[in-house]
């Protein structure tokens, strides 16, 4: 939302550049409220059809359009290299997380969210409970420029699962890969406007905010969110977020290093360092911080940016984060900050070289801002308590990494980190789980995607409670007979003031 591109301009017509050449990529409509509007209605009419599939029914298109996806994968694969710069094997990656996040949605809806029975208690057994979870209705996604076909799945695959039927505004960067997606379906259902696309820059996705979708799934900047949450308060309408910046490591004195290292420096600078998964900073115990240090210095210097097949990543997607990068890297260095590998002079637009910082203060707005570029911050620790305490002390990302051989050890001191996600021995992996939740706390915890959590993330909870016969002891009534109270409290007696 916030993140306006400035390569779009203003104007009717949306143009999308390549980031590594700046040759256009593709001209798509700035859409006007009135069109947003014919395109939520749309929705609407379709929102019965597909509820009343029910979770098989549904189940069979969200898999034919699975298949259709893959047999085309290539084209989507080069849309992607086309309108971020990534290299070809990580746009392919990508593609590959997004169809595997729609088959596990399709294939786990139903156990997820069909009706179940409850149990009841001695005073309510006569009535049988359930719980089930129906659509909500019509879904606004709103994408993100960085991952802008993995991310968005994580909403648009779980809300059609879950029988809703979606709205989808790509970031204006990336316009052509929601496009892309929108046709694939379309051409499977012409008939039938369960997926749209809604293309334009920041006023299109204000415009959808306001159009009292059921529910808006945002991913982006942290001033996106909080405009997103702002604007769908205004109508009430709910908001699942997934903000930007990069969550932390630790390194405990048992770990194995050379494998720490390189998950630490592939989560720093993978993808430009333009993931929210990926690793922004690591807390690495004194007696192996030197060594540490070495390894990932060494493998920070073998990566080359670039446009070729050989490059290890790409661009900066979005040029205005080369200067966010830039003022980061400016103030650790102000700060008493260390450039072990770079600094400023990496910093080549539109690509930006690995750079490896250490000794940052805590203070330093390479920390506590959002990390958005292949930057690592190595800071030392005296222990496990001093990296959690820091860790939560910035409260800025959604997961973290503990390297350690004790990994019972560690699965139990995780639950001292507030974060959703903490991974032992592995970085960025956990991401390509379907059925791991993703979300976060504090402010970041606006929602979950992914997993069971995610399915119910876009549905809405029916109980249903209904008597089967009277109750022996009825208490629920005003001609209660006497001794049905007295025969509750002697049992109520017998159940809950005995030991055990």
């Amino acid at each position: 939302m916030a993140e306006t591109a400035q390569r779009s301009g203003r104007s009717n017509v949306l143009t999308s550049y390549d980031p590594r050449t700046g040759e256009v990529v593709g001209n798509y409509a700035v859409m006007g409220t009135g069109e947003l509007n014919r395109t939520v209605r749309a929705s609407r009419s379709a929102e019965k059809w597909w509820a009343e599939l029910g979770f098989s029914g549904r189940k069979r298109w969200l898999l034919d359009w699975k298949r259709s996806i893959a047999r085309r994968a290539s084209e989507l694969v080069e849309i992607l290299c086309e309108e971020t710069g990534k290299p070809e094997a990580d746009a392919a990656i990508e593609v590959m997380l997004a169809v595997e996040n729609l088959d596990w949605a399709a294939r786990n809806a139903a156990r997820v969210l069909d009706r179940r029975r409850l149990g009841s208690t001695w005073l309510t057994r006569n009535q049988r409970a359930s719980v089930g979870y129906l659509p909500l209705g019509v879904v606004g996604v709103l994408g993100p420029w960085n991952n802008p076909v993995f991310t968005p799945m994580g909403s648009i695959a779980y809300a059609m699962a879950a029988g809703n039927t979606v709205v989808f505004k790509p970031n204006e960067l990336t316009t052509g890969v929601g496009v892309w997606l929108a046709e694939s379906w379309s051409r499977l259902a012409p008939n039938q406007p369960v997926l749209q696309v809604v293309t334009g820059d920041h006023g299109t996705g204000a415009a959808l905010c306001r159009t009292k979708v059921d529910k808006i799934a945002y991913a982006g900047s942290d001033a996106g969110a909080r405009e997103v949450i702002s604007l769908c308060g205004q109508t009430m309408t709910p908001v699942v977020v997934e903000r930007n910046g990069k969550g932390a490591m630790i390194v405990h004195v048992d770990a194995k290093l050379d494998d720490a290292a390189e998950a630490a420096v592939f989560g720093a600078m993978a993808n430009a360092g333009q993931n929210a998964n990926g690793i922004q900073r690591a807390y690495v115990a004194n007696s192996v911080y030197d060594r540490f240090l070495e390894l990932v210095t060494d493998q920070a210097r073998r990566l080359r940016p670039g446009a070729d097949k050989r490059a290890s990543y790409g661009p900066m997607i979005l040029e205005s984060q080369v200067d966010v990068v830039r003022k980061q890297v400016r103030d650790a260095l102000a700060r008493g900050g260390r450039a072990v590998v770079g600094g400023l002079e990496s910093i080549r637009e539109p690509y930006i070289e690995p750079i490896v910082l250490a000794d940052v203060p805590e203070e330093s707005v390479a920390i506590t801002g959002e990390g958005i570029g292949p930057v690592l911050i190595v800071n030392k620790v005296a222990n496990v308590e001093e990296a959690v305490q820091r860790i939560n002390a910035v409260g800025n990302g959604v997961a973290v990494s503990v390297f350690t051989r004790d990994v019972h050890g560690a699965e139990a001191f995780a639950e001292q980190l507030r974060v959703g996600v903490v991974t032992v021995n592995s970085s960025t992996a956990y991401a390509g789980i379907p059925a791991l939740p993703i979300g976060g706390v504090g402010e970041y915890g606006q929602g979950h995607h992914h997993g069971d959590q995610g399915l119910r993330e876009f549905s809405r909870t029916l109980a249903i409670a209904r008597k089967r016969y009277q109750a022996p002891v009825n208490l629920s009534t005003f001609d209660r007979h006497p001794r049905d109270l007295r025969l509750a409290k002697a049992i109520f007696r017998v159940r809950h003031r005995r030991m055990g």
